[in-house]
């Protein structure tokens, strides 16, 4: 794959995005803040910068596990075919669970991972996403909790990728195509 064929525009600064976790681990702990120990599932590969920064500014107990699930493969476009690649480690039922999802798109990964986690009784499942495409949505689906909500464009960056690349941009960009 040519990698020379697009750049990246900043969309949302790494000063903003770590300001915005703050504010959101602050309304998580205080929603949580009569749990034993926080279960916060992430969900790999595109959230696992968001989970950490997210997780060290918990004012609570938790535990994190993550789930690895499948969408997009190397393309821009979801399949909306959602097939789960690594689950959970540990049991959850009766337990207090946050999912942690990079991007709420079409919502067909978080309507699945949902259902699979209710079907295993946790006492609360609540969701926080980094970024949020409402015009995307083909299901009908919310975070609890969302970072920023974004236009209908390709972005990567802080943990979120084209092809496996940016992962590693400190900050959210826009992917443009020459």
């Amino acid at each position: 794959m040519d990698h020379s064929n697009y750049t990246v525009e900043p969309m949302i600064s790494a000063k903003s995005i770590a300001a915005r976790c703050e504010t959101l681990a602050g309304e998580i702990s205080d929603y949580f803040h009569d749990t034993d120990k926080l279960i916060v599932v992430g969900l790999l590969r595109g959230s696992f910068v968001f989970i950490a920064d997210l997780a060290r500014e918990l004012s609570l107990p938790c535990e994190v596990d993550f789930l690895e699930t499948s969408s997009y493969g190397n393309g821009t476009e979801s399949s909306r075919e959602v097939r789960i690649l690594k689950d959970l480690r540990g049991e959850i039922e009766g337990r207090d669970v946050l999912v942690i999802e990079d991007i709420v798109d079409t919502g067909h990964t978080l309507h699945h991972v949902k259902r699979l986690l209710e079907s295993r009784n946790p006492a609360r499942l609540k969701v926080c996403a980094l970024l949020d495409k409402p015009s995307r949505r083909e299901v009908d689906i919310s975070a609890d909790w969302i970072g920023f909500e974004i236009p209908d464009e390709f972005v990567v960056g802080y943990g979120i990728d084209y092809a496996q690349r940016n992962r590693n941009l400190d900050h959210i960009g826009k992917v443009v195509f020459k």
